[in-house]
Parts: C-alpha cells; structure tokens; sequence
C-alpha cells in the first residue's frame, strides 16, 4: 500500500487512487484562497490543484498536458519544474507532494 508525505503527514492509499481526491479526504490544504470553492472538481480543467510529485505516479493525461500548456503554468516551465494537476494523478507508490503558493499553485514559494 503507498503511502503519500503531503503537508507533514503520512497517508496510507491504495495503488492507482486519486491523488487529489486522497489529500481532500483526509483534509489536506490542496487548494489557496478563493480556489477552495472556485475549482473545476477533478476535471483537469482548471490547474488549482497544481502540485509537485516526487515518486511514482501515472503519466500525464491529455488533459493535464493541455492545461498546463496555457497560462498562468506555460508549458514548458511547468514540465520543467515537475508541476502535475493532483486530480489527474494515480499515486503508484511512495510518494511526496509539494503544494506552493498562487491561485494555481504556479509561483515558486512553498506552502507545504
């Protein structure tokens, strides 16, 4: 069973859960600001749940490569820093989730 180190916790999941949905439930400060009631709810569509993945997780999805192609992530410099949208991710083992700050999570100051 992975566990997930996110926020100063340790979280038990199963191979292949929903990362965003993992860190929501057991009350893990995913979203910033106004982005805790304004988010697209696990569509991929709105990069609020932007976060960076150390560890094995699934590829990126169609989706996840769209929105982190357009503003405020721009392609490139998001995949370069290893930014992945939590509610297209699959957690395939231990991992460690960095959170930072900005609506989208896009700036470079860690929250957690």
């Amino acid at each position: 069973m992975p566990t997930i180190q996110a926020q100063g916790q340790t979280i038990a999941c199963a191979t292949g859960a929903n990362l965003r949905k993992v860190l929501l439930e057991n009350n893990i400060a995913l979203y910033t600001g106004p982005a805790k009631v304004v988010n697209c709810r696990s569509l991929g569509t709105c990069g609020t749940c932007c976060v960076t993945i150390d560890g094995p997780v699934s590829e990126l999805t169609w989706k996840e490569k769209g929105r982190l192609n357009f503003p405020p992530h721009m392609g490139a410099k998001s995949f370069s820093k290893n930014r992945r949208l939590a509610c297209q991710v699959e957690v395939l083992g231990d991992i460690q989730v960095t959170k930072y700050d900005g609506f989208w999570g896009q700036l470079d100051t860690v929250l957690w």
